[in-house]
């Protein structure tokens, strides 16, 4: 008997523990948000409504699915109250406006509350409930993710004590509900500046156009020939210069229209944050701003036909005027190539009614001077000559030009940004090579020759440097001890240790995690990819490998599996198709 009754106790205590947890409280402190409520009146009276405010505040990265539709699972988050005798008759839960999330792991665009929110209980109290007090209990269910994990805790219940009484003021309540459109958030405030602020640049790259090195020297040719074809009145010169700032906006209208062509009847119909969540985009981005960049550094030139230039000369009427600033905005192409293929492929991204106004800006910017100087005929002693400084400035544009490869190099997430550092430059170099080692005298066998093999190293840069089609990338994750340990208990988890000065590392990429079959599999069997960087000393993946695995060195990889006590070590190169048996026996992710 007495040994029964530490037994009893430890029993007693377990129960006790248990029913306190399961006690609804006013505030709920979750490991990844916390939920309290708050009573928009403290006293009500019969027949009359009020609102219980139930408030979020997730830790970053955390979010619960608004919509069961989008929801994984259908898991979305759910606010189910109660109220003891139904002396309360609730209302549908009113939500905030959702954000918009991009999932990763499906590939999905998801709605979604983050960071802090509101959501509101309207009820009313019924007509016959008696004075005195009563308890509001909520429960909270959802989902709780993160871009690596997702958790359903049990959050338990949230409380609220309501008084009703006959004579309750309620002219004075501790919040007021939203209005039925929800304000502005800061994140649509900086999306509008953002906008703004494009559409400001815009302009500004038009106005840009005219400082050229080919654009410059024709501004005042071009002005002088209106003026005289329009001695005879002021009105007759601002006619004619409005003419040709028509021709140069003709130009760009073309651009606009083309712009709606590729986005209607081609379907290239994409959200910016979508070509940022693609790596094909940014590789081809940083690309070009590389080979952009080599232009404006005067490494290759786009020459316009000389049948075409020839025919800027001097005309009569308003008819010739138009088809000079067509021809104008013609040949500031050349040197302005890069900023046009800049904005063009930005507003390609916008929707059609923006992404035309933004190329309209660009062509008032360009036609701005020109309106200017044609009706105030004094201002041209004022116009800069061109010089030394124009080409300095074309140069400076490449150096921006390379910051912003650099930039969109740094967003790279799921390719090896060294193998697309590596590309660009050879890709330079075959262009300068494509374009320097010629002259005009060189013979034609040579010319064919030297571009031949200029082509050949890029194209054999490409196919070993840049993914192929069959190259599935897999969404490597940061190593965290603590994430990888949560998630190996409901799903498997595969740990890549390696270095950046590891060459067998290199290889390993290469051979192994660059095969489509393993990224399928990564994915259709919802593993959890990890990439341990163990490059410096002092990394958590460096200290863990060496105290907690035992390991002396990379490449290692360890698949954790749900089902076994111990993980799946796989050591040296040839590790490809021992890993495709591993990860085949794994069942699938429905399952």
């Amino acid at each position: 008997m007495q040994k029964k009754v530490p037994v009893i106790i430890s029993l007693i205590l377990i129960l006790a523990c248990n029913a306190l947890a399961a006690q609804p409280a006013n505030t709920i402190n979750a490991d990844m948000v916390t939920i309290s409520a708050q009573q928009q009146h403290d006293v009500v009276s019969p027949g009359t409504e009020s609102v219980l405010a139930i408030h979020f505040e997730l830790k970053k990265n955390w979010h619960f699915y608004a919509s069961a539709e989008t929801a994984p699972g259908s898991v979305n988050l759910k606010i189910k109250p109660s109220a003891e005798k139904n002396l309360i008759t609730f209302s549908q839960p009113i939500f905030p406006q959702s954000q918009s999330y991009f999932d990763k792991f499906s590939g999905k665009t998801l709605d979604v509350f983050g960071g802090k929110f509101t959501a509101f209980l309207p009820f009313t109290v019924n007509q016959s409930s008696p004075p005195g007090k009563i308890d509001i209990v909520v429960a909270v269910e959802g989902a709780v993710c993160s871009d690596m994990l997702c958790s359903i805790p049990n959050f338990g219940f949230l409380t609220a004590q309501l008084e009703i009484a006959a004579d309750a003021a309620t002219t004075k309540p501790n919040f007021t509900l939203p209005d039925t459109t929800p304000p502005a958030t800061s994140e649509t405030k900086r999306s509008a500046h953002s906008t703004l602020v494009a559409l400001g640049l815009a302009f500004l790259a038009g106005l840009i156009l005219n400082i050229m090195p080919c654009v410059l020297p024709v501004i005042p040719l071009k002005v002088l020939s209106i003026f005289e074809q329009a001695k005879e009145s002021k009105a007759r010169c601002i006619a004619m210069g409005l003419s040709f700032c028509l021709g140069i906006l003709l130009f760009f209208a073309a651009l606009a229209i083309l712009n709606i062509v590729l986005r209607l009847g081609y379907g290239t119909v994409f959200q910016w944050g979508d070509h940022f969540r693609n790596p094909i985009f940014l590789v081809a981005m940083t690309i070009l701003m590389v080979v952009l960049a080599l232009f404006m550094f005067g490494t290759f030139t786009f020459i316009v036909p000389s049948a075409i230039s020839q025919k800027s000369g001097p005309a009569k009427g308003i008819p010739s005027s138009i088809g000079m600033g067509f021809l104008a905005a013609i040949l500031s192409t050349p040197c302005s190539f890069a900023i046009l293929t800049a904005v063009f492929a930005w507003a390609q991204t916008q929707q059609l009614a923006l992404s035309t106004l933004a190329i309209m800006l660009i062509g008032l910017g360009m036609a701005a001077p020109y309106a200017i100087l044609t009706s105030m005929p004094g201002s041209l002693k004022y116009l800069p000559k061109s010089g030394r400084w124009t080409e300095l400035f074309k140069q400076s544009m490449g150096f921006v030009l390379l910051i912003v490869a650099v930039w969109l190099l740094s967003v790279l997430l799921q390719l090896q940004k060294e193998n697309i550092l590596y590309f660009t430059v050879i890709f330079a170099f075959s262009i300068w090579m494509w374009v320097s080692w010629v002259t005009p005298t060189t013979s034609a066998s040579r010319k064919i020759t030297t571009r031949v093999i200029a082509l050949a190293i890029a194209v054999a840069a490409g196919l070993w440097l840049l993914p192929t089609p069959k190259t599935a990338a897999i969404d490597w994750q940061k190593y965290d001890a603590k994430q990888i340990a949560s998630a190996a208990k409901t799903r498997p988890v595969l740990v890549e240790f390696m270095a950046d000065w590891c060459l067998t590392c290199k290889v390993v990429e290469k051979t192994v995690y660059s095969r489509k079959d393993i990224a399928d599999l990564i994915k259709q069997k919802a593993v959890l990819p990890v990439k341990a960087d163990t490059t410096s000393p002092g990394n958590p993946a460096t200290i863990d490998l060496k105290e907690i695995y035992k390991e002396p060195g990379v490449p290692v990889t360890i698949l954790f599996v749900p089902t076994q006590t111990e993980p799946i070590r796989l050591h040296g190169l040839i590790i490809g198709e021992k890993l495709k048996q591993l990860l085949e026996d794994l069942p699938d992710k429905t399952q």
